[in-house]
């Protein structure tokens, strides 16, 4: 049961929901998925347990992902799949509401702010802040950012990825794409369906990813391969076919270049002192996008610059939205977390 003035912070992703408890870490980490009966509206399953269901349900019941591109894409889902989760991170009979510190990508809109501050505190928030995704990244992953010095975060998710040059407490210079680890499945399908005629839904895509994928071919030493099972597009049949990883980084070119041209484009944007001080730092990666095989390589070579994949890329933005929590005064003064709470 938890007290009088319990922070939680929840780094609410296109393809996770991460939440960090106050003096506990971070107890929960489960898929942004819910499963729900189409006729009555009622949650059937939520987290890992609806993820099994993707592709996989009858008719009468939907999985549905209610996060598209790090926006709310169905709000009274998210609403319910928010509430499920403090309610698991809390145990459902806590006392008093907590406060809560809720990651958004930098180029949100101020509706879909609006949008999850509300959803926050429909769900039992008592006060909601907001943070932005680079700026947690780069507290969870340790960075000084209080400084009078650059420092660049790469924060690659399930649906965006943000791109930002901090200093002073603040960012600088940002970019944010529609681009994340959902766009690297999808050119995945879309590749083997192209070349195999063979249709493949989004978890086997994302195995080929995480197993064989690469964005740096010469950074493996030999060519793996994944036999992988989806239908004949042509015969309507079952079948299976052997993927390398030579193909999954032909697959995955397209998205990868657009995130390669979005770190080149900031590098452009960042004032000269704040770049050389990027030359000794580097940049460091964070988000689970990041840790597709290669993609450090290739910046590396791309920009010239040392690049570090954070300690524990995943969990960074919800660490530093617990971090930014405990620290909410000194981000309030500083403008860098608005004090209006709805």
């Amino acid at each position: 049961m938890l007290g009088w003035g319990t922070d939680i912070g929840i780094d609410l992703g296109t393809a996770s929901v991460l939440v960090y408890v106050k003096g506990k870490g971070i107890v929960l980490n489960e898929p942004s998925v819910v499963a729900i009966e189409r006729d009555t509206g009622q949650i059937f399953a939520v987290g890992e347990e609806a993820r099994r269901m993707l592709g996989r349900t009858p008719g009468n019941i939907i999985a549905i992902r209610p996060l598209r591109e790090g926006v709310i894409a169905d709000y009274d889902t998210t609403e319910k799949m928010l509430r499920y989760f403090i309610n698991k991170a809390c145990g459902r009979r806590f006392f008093f509401k907590p406060r809560v510190m809720v990651c958004i990508p930098s180029g949100v809109t101020g509706v879909e702010e609006r949008a999850v501050r509300q959803a926050a505190l429909q769900a039992g928030a008592r006060q909601a802040y907001l943070i932005e995704e680079p700026l947690a990244a780069a507290l969870g992953a340790g960075l000084d950012i209080s400084e009078a010095s650059g420092s660049m975060v790469i924060d690659i998710g399930g649906g965006t990825a943000d791109i930002a040059v901090l200093s002073l407490g603040g960012i600088v210079c940002s970019k944010s794409l529609r681009v994340g680890g959902d766009k690297f499945d999808e050119a995945i399908v879309r590749y083997i369906r192209r070349e195999y005629n063979l249709m493949i839904g989004e978890r086997s895509a994302e195995e080929l990813k995480i197993k064989i994928g690469t964005a740096y071919p010469l950074a493996k030493r030999e060519n793996t391969s994944l036999e992988i099972r989806g239908r004949d597009l042509v015969s309507g049949l079952p079948k299976t076919v052997t993927v390398t990883s030579v193909e999954c980084y032909e697959a995955l070119a397209e998205p990868v270049e657009a995130v390669v041209g979005a770190v080149k484009e900031v590098l452009e944007k960042t004032p000269p002192e704040l770049a050389a001080d990027i030359i000794n730092k580097g940049i460091v990666m964070t988000g689970g996008g990041s840790l597709l095989h290669g993609l450090d390589i290739l910046l590396r070579e791309e920009t010239g610059l040392p690049v570090h994949v954070a300690e524990d890329a995943i969990s960074c933005v919800a660490l530093g939205t617990g971090k930014a929590l405990s620290m909410l005064n000194v981000l309030q003064s500083s403008g860098i977390i608005s004090k209006k709470v709805i």
